[in-house]
């Protein structure tokens, strides 16, 4: 008999402190790349490439050419020789090795063969409409699925220890002799980030040959050395300035291939010049997440013990370059599994070069993993959440070393109390709604490696009060902003309203690039320090006594005495992960990425999480929603519990576009992407949304730095599709195992 249920209170943390950006945000003082609209500037248009793979052979830009108000057409037989930026995983610092207008090659449809520079972005869009170009075709390959597509092994292709098989025991045997086991495939599409700010750059050139560029960049030091590359001239003469960004997740990381192209033109015209992407070509000039395919065999003991875990993964990476994947990096420490192999290997397709879109590898690999182990704890028989705390360890698999902190059995026992667990009957089309929906409850893990790269931070006091933080980090959204403001405000005992942040400038501090769940734990322990070190200055030099008052009380830091003849009071730190060289900075320093972990000298770091989702599915047209998710994560201290809470709803959500609405469809006819517009490109919207319940453990991880603090906006997302596609399961008694779902997955055949 099917078991009725009514949605159960909510429950919501305090708060917390407010983000220091949110009013300038919401009266829209905050300003952006694409903002600029001074007397002067020009404008840029590109042409896109009709073809998948191939060559120009011929161009012809005499009627853009007399389009009232064209400045000049810029193509590969007029745009002068210029050096490549390099791949950023390949030592160089662009998303992708190929830049457009090197040569007459076409290396993927949509590329730039040609960019329009006007006087006003009317003018430059009708011209580049209108540059006529043949081609040379040749045959290429579309996607991850196609007839042609060659499978090759990533350790082969990529023979450095980080790439290679992850192995421990002896899987094959430990499967064979299995008590019971799962052997399920599970496929994912090619996916885009849509950020609400698209890529855009302006470059202007100084009389004294200084290039400043205004871009929204998650790393503005690589973007600044990979231009001084590409322009032959010193680093020294390029500044970059990316102080907020609408939106990055991944897309931004990098070079783009476009921003010498800008830059070029800025510098041939004697004025400023601005590229705003349209919708359509961030699909095509863009990195985006890869399509992947992968292949779970699990095996256990009749205890529920898991003893054997095989899991092979292949991705899409371009032609030109070879993408890593790293998703078995988070599956081989889920759990205690004592025989794991994991297994990856790379697709070559006629696409730009894929890369990070957040949780890159780890949303797919928990997608077909804890799927997988969803349908082991039903194979044997038991709750899913129990199985999975069955399963837990404080060592990690692979290394056999500790981890640093995991408490993910704590996010899976408070979760399940928080959402009601215990009410959840086992049987699958056991539960329904009073409307006749039914309902599904699932659960999932997820995992991300926990990062630090190398920061400088400079904490000033200056005469007036005021303190000025600059530090290596960009502000996305994220509120890194907001945890630094904090962070100093604790230490000084300053108010915040008197802290000034300067971030992704790189003429104030190293700006490394801000990824892969690592700002935080980069940022705030030298910004914390130097603080330290500024409050142990004025201490010293305002007397003992008042020091000591200002430290015990938390009264705002003593001004600086005039008659020290001081205009400011300035302290430094520079930390790097543990184990890191010294000389990890120069990548710093040379725009270089320097990020270190999940392994440590001495252990093992990620962040874990636990999402509980409910589904109800409309019993005759099988629509899916999800009235609710609760989510509990281990990251550490929680430096602003505002925008933490942020942070894992944004990650909610992306996984609910992520199992029910996005995917990229690829034209096997012409290359391309067929749906490169917010119309067909299906995003969740607020109505898709339903409640989101957010916690956290809160245990400093002091054995990673000193503030104890793990990243989060990574993890926030993996763990999310398999919670509801197991929610789903549990709804329909239908193992799903392609995302997106679609509707016609559950119609009764």
């Amino acid at each position: 008999m099917a078991t009725h249920l009514k949605t159960a209170p909510r429950n919501t943390p305090r708060a917390g402190a407010e983000r220091v950006d949110a009013r300038d945000k919401v009266r829209g003082a905050t300003r952006y790349a694409a903002d600029d609209a001074r007397a002067g500037l020009l404008h840029a248009a590109l042409v896109p490439s009709r073809i998948a793979r191939g060559t120009v052979t011929v161009i012809d830009t005499a009627a853009a050419q007399r389009v009232r108000g064209v400045r000049q057409v810029f193509t590969h037989e007029n745009v002068g020789a210029f050096d490549t930026g390099g791949f950023l995983m390949g030592g160089g610092f662009g998303f992708q090795s190929f830049y457009p207008l090197r040569s007459p090659q076409v290396a993927y449809r949509g590329q730039t063969v040609a960019m329009v520079v006007a006087d006003t972005l009317e003018a430059a869009r009708e011209a580049a409409a209108m540059v006529a170009v043949n081609y040379a075709a040749v045959p290429f390959v579309a996607g991850i699925d196609a007839p042609d597509a060659q499978p090759q092994a990533q350790s082969a292709l990529l023979p450095q220890p980080m790439f290679a098989d992850r192995r421990a025991g002896d899987a094959e045997a430990a499967l064979q002799g299995a008590a019971f086991t799962v052997d399920a495939s599970y496929e994912l599409p090619t996916q885009h980030q849509n950020p609400m700010e698209i890529i855009a750059t302006v470059a202007e050139w100084s009389a004294d040959g200084v290039l400043t560029v205004r871009e929204p960049t998650q790393n503005a030091e690589g973007v600044r050395h990979g231009l001084a590359k590409q322009l032959g001239i010193e680093p020294d003469k390029v500044r970059v300035l990316s102080p907020t960004v609408g939106g990055g997740f991944g897309q931004k990381n990098s070079l783009q291939s476009h921003t010498a192209l800008v830059a070029m033109a800025a510098r041939a015209l004697g004025q400023p010049v601005k590229l705003v992407l349209s919708r359509g070509q961030l699909f095509h000039n863009a990195s985006f997440r890869p399509a992947s395919r992968h292949h779970v065999r699990l095996g256990a003991d009749r205890s529920g013990k898991l003893t054997a875990a095989i899991h092979e993964i292949d991705q899409q990476t371009s032609r030109h370059d070879l993408f890593p994947s790293s998703g078995t990096e988070i599956t081989s420490r889920l759990y205690g599994i004592s025989n794991f192999l994991g297994r990856e290997r790379l697709v070559r397709t006629d696409v730009q070069t894929p890369g990070y879109m957040r949780a890159p590898f780890e949303h797919p690999a928990a997608f077909a993993f804890e799927s997988a182990v969803d349908e082991m704890a039903y194979a044997l028989g038991r709750d899913p959440v129990a199985f999975r705390l069955a399963n837990d360890t404080a060592v990690d698999p692979i290394s056999g070393k500790p981890f640093s902190s995991r408490h993910l059995a704590e996010c899976l026992v408070k979760g399940s109390t928080a959402f009601g667990w215990a009410r959840r009957t086992m049987a699958p089309r056991s539960m329904r709604a009073a409307d006749g929906s039914l309902i599904g409850w699932g659960v999932a893990a997820g995992a991300y490696k926990a990062a630090i790269a190398p920061a400088i931070a400079k904490v000033r006091l200056n005469a007036n009060g005021t303190v000025r933080v600059a530090v290596g980090g960009h502000e996305m959204g994220q509120g890194i902003r907001t945890a630094i403001a904090l962070t100093v405000a604790r230490t000084l005992g300053a108010p915040v309203a008197a802290v000034e942040i300067v971030l992704g400038d790189t003429s104030a501090a190293p700006q490394h690039l801000t990824a892969g769940s690592w700002g935080t734990a980069t940022a705030l322990p030298p910004v914390q320090e130097a603080a330290q070190r500024l409050m142990e200055d004025l201490r010293q030099n305002a007397g003992a006594q008042t020091g000591a008052q200002a430290g015990a009380n938390r009264a705002p830091p003593v001004p600086l005495r005039p008659a020290s003849g001081r205009p400011f009071a300035e302290a430094e730190s520079r930390m790097r992960a543990p184990g890191q060289p010294e000389q990890v900075f120069g990548r710093l320093t040379g725009g270089l990425p320097a990020a270190a972990g999940p392994v440590y000298p001495d252990f093992v770091a990620f962040s874990f999480i636990a999402h509980f989702v409910e589904v109800r599915i409309e019993p005759t047209t099988r629509r899916i929603r999800v009235p609710r998710v609760l989510s509990v994560a281990d990251c550490g201290t929680v430096a602003s519990l505002r925008t933490a809470r942020s942070q894992v709803e944004g990650g909610v959500v992306w996984g609910i576009g992520a199992a029910l609405r996005e995917a990229s469809e690829v034209d096997p006819r012409y290359g391309g992407f067929l749906n490169a517009d917010l119309a067909e490109y299906v995003l969740p919207v607020a109505a898709d949304i339903g409640r989101i319940d957010v916690d956290f453990v809160g245990k400093p991880d002091t054995r990673l730095n000193a503030m104890g603090v793990k990243g989060l906006g990574e993890v926030a997302m993996v763990g999310v599709a398999p919670a509801i596609v197991n929610a789903v399961f549990h709804a329909t008694g239908k193992r799903l195992r392609r995302l997106p779902l679609r509707l016609e997955d559950l119609l009764e055949s």
